[in-house]
């Protein structure tokens, strides 16, 4: 139920909006197609051919891309919509 001057909808409506921004950005993190690198962007070492074929437009060896995941960890939980509590600090 909701309070003040949100409607009863927009509770449901954040939560729908958060998971939203994560699929976008999880969307946007993926690889694109096309050829994949034979050595990585990051740090010039072989990215193996079964990860090549895996993954279609691979830029990353594994241990660069295990890197790269931690440091997007940082930003998953940050909602830029921000709560109705939140705005009224």
């Amino acid at each position: 139920m909701a309070s003040g001057w949100a409607g009863d909808s927009a509770v449901q409506e954040q939560i729908e909006s958060t998971v939203q921004d994560a699929v976008d950005r999880a969307r946007g993190a993926l690889p694109q197609g096309g050829e994949s690198l034979h050595y990585c962007d990051e740090c010039g070492e072989p990215i193996p051919k079964a990860r090549r074929a895996a993954i279609p437009g691979v830029r990353l060896c594994i241990v660069c891309q295990q890197k790269e995941d931690e440091r997007q960890k940082i930003f998953s939980g940050y909602n830029r919509r921000g709560s109705k509590d939140s705005q009224l600090r």
